[in-house]
């Protein structure tokens, strides 16, 4: 008898794990579907737990699992090859149900990491008329960069560049305006991400005398102006802040690729 297209295992108490074959496309990836849900439905019955495991690239696999109604829960790397991991809970929602059918949706829609990032100004310029802008070294690299950082996973951009300005600075500044939308594409081991600038006002100089650094992250603070962001940051930097700076007073483009 040939082998069975489907088949399911424990593999821990009250977890499941399922497998197939090739074969179980023969007749179309909507009836291969068709056939794992009944088999997650099943599993179901004297388990908690019901899980498949996709190459990373297998396209078909992966689309199958999802409309499965199982989850994506994340990569498990591997000497052998990276895996996707999708699962379905006993307790998850119904996927016919509105808030089911968000949540899997929810589970594999791409997402991007936010960035929020503060142009805080003194009340001097440099030589060309042109503001000074607070600017961190941080210690995980020898660049210079702006004040901010990760936006946290339902937080505000907004309310979270205040919560970084603050942990790191220990300075009390509310975010105010929008004034640049910067696509970072992938570089140096990280995805792309999108880094929302907004505008930290304009203080006095002796305002770095109330810093306090946060030593895990933050070397040091100061006002630099254009020409020194270009010796100390990194390109993309540099090119964010001119664009900043620009959008700001109405002289360039809300929106920037890498700071272009």
């Amino acid at each position: 008898m040939p082998a069975p297209s489907i088949s399911q295992r424990t593999v821990d108490d009250g977890i499941a794990r399922l497998t197939w074959t090739s074969g179980l496309t023969e007749h179309g990836w909507q009836a291969a579907v068709d056939v794992v849900r009944r088999q997650v439905a099943a599993a179901l019955t004297d388990h908690e737990r019901v899980e498949v495991k996709v190459a990373i690239d297998d396209a078909e696999g992966q689309r199958i699992a999802t409309w499965s109604g199982m989850q994506r829960e994340g990569v498990e790397r591997g000497r052998a090859g990276d895996v996707i991991v999708y699962a379905r809970l006993i307790d998850d929602t119904p996927v016919h149900e509105p808030g089911g059918f968000r949540a899997l949706l929810n589970s594999f829609l791409p997402r991007k990491r936010g960035i929020s990032q503060m142009l805080i100004r003194d009340d001097s310029t440099d030589g060309d008329g042109q503001p000074r802008v607070l600017m961190c070294h941080l210690t995980y690299k020898t660049d210079w960069d702006l004040p901010g950082g990760v936006v946290e996973v339902n937080e505000s951009p907004r309310l979270a560049v205040s919560r970084e300005v603050e942990e790191e600075l220990s300075l009390d500044i509310t975010a105010g305006r929008l004034v640049l939308t910067d696509w970072l594409p992938p570089w140096g081991g990280w995805d792309d991400a999108i880094c929302l600038v907004f505008d930290g006002g304009i203080h006095p100089a002796s305002i770095v005398e109330r810093i306090v650094p946060q030593a895990r992250e933050i070397q040091r603070a100061a006002f630099l102006t254009l020409e020194e962001v270009e010796e100390r940051a990194a390109d993309f930097t540099a090119r964010r802040v001119r664009a900043a700076l620009a959008s700001l007073t109405g002289a360039g483009p809300g929106y920037t690729e890498s700071g272009r």
